[in-house]
């Protein structure tokens, strides 16, 4: 077995459409969703340890070793694992040079996990495959399973029922963060959330349908936090701009570089911003067994 695995990328996720079509008797919205992967993310580094010992070694401001998803990741599989005597003394130093921010919709702390049991299931050997990583990774976030399952996806339930979906790779996003953190619970908890949408079936969906859909949750984040707001306002003078997952970052689409590279030097200095394209699958997806 290999001691490291250097550079292993989180990439981010975009959702471009986001409809709540119903709420379970245990709380859980039921959702329909596209997830898109992009080439911007968090970048992991995992080194196999031989004392047992799980460790973050890299400190991120207002996240506790002990409940962040990575750790968490990497227990929840060695646990899962029926590992021999000599197997249970295999832990790991895991660092990220984080870049996604967090609050942000953007899917970095599930991407984070899922890249976390990507890796470790290749340097411990433990030779689970990617369904069984899926049920895995369903346990620590509704979005990890998507990560996992390596694809852009038309996603249903709660996000775990994935159907995969070949979107444009030649598609360019400008994406802004409005400088505030949006709470996933503030959104869904609110009164005023839409939550009886009519389902919809991909099949139906035309791709203009695809990329300019809406997302129920960004009336309720606009509110609650009125730089989400803004920046939507602002950013829908280059085209169609929306919110992805309960927020706060926005997004617009280009079917070419050089609009969003002209979008992105117009982006106001208050806010950060930065462009990403499209890709098709997790750059992980060779180290998934089927």
């Amino acid at each position: 077995m290999p001691r490291t695995l250097e550079n292993c990328p989180a990439p981010a996720k975009l959702n471009l459409f986001l409809h709540v079509t119903g709420r379970r008797p245990d709380g859980y919205h039921l959702l329909q969703t596209l997830f898109q992967l992009i080439d911007v993310g968090d970048t992991l580094h995992f080194e196999r340890r031989d004392d047992g010992i799980i460790h973050r070694s890299t400190d991120i401001a207002g996240v506790p070793e002990e409940s962040d998803l990575i750790v968490r990741a990497a227990r929840l599989l060695k646990s899962a694992v029926p590992f021999t005597d000599a197997e249970k003394s295999l832990g790991a130093n895991i660092a990220i040079d984080k870049r996604l921010p967090m609050g942000g919709g953007l899917g970095g702390g599930s991407s984070d996990a899922a890249t976390t049991l990507i890796a470790l299931n290749h340097l411990w050997g433990t030779g689970l495959t990617r369904a069984e990583l899926m049920a895995l990774g369903l346990q620590l976030g509704a979005d990890v399973p998507f990560f996992l399952f390596g694809k852009n996806a038309f996603a249903e339930g709660v996000g775990e029922m994935l159907t995969a979906v070949a979107t444009p790779s030649e598609r360019w996003f400008v994406v802004i963060e409005p400088g505030v953190s949006v709470p996933t619970a503030a959104i869904f908890g609110a009164p005023e959330l839409t939550r009886n949408t009519k389902p919809v079936k991909i099949a139906d969906f035309s791709e203009a349908q695809v990329w300019f859909g809406e997302n129920d949750l960004q009336v309720v984040a606009a509110k609650l936090f009125p730089p989400v707001a803004d920046a939507i306002e602002w950013l829908a003078k280059f085209g169609n701009a929306r919110m992805t997952g309960s927020g706060a970052c926005v997004f617009c689409a280009f079917e070419h570089e050089h609009r969003a590279n002209e979008m992105l030097d117009q982006v106001p200095v208050r806010w950060k911003a930065w462009k990403a394209k499209a890709i098709a699958e997790h750059p992980l997806t060779h180290l998934l067994k089927s």
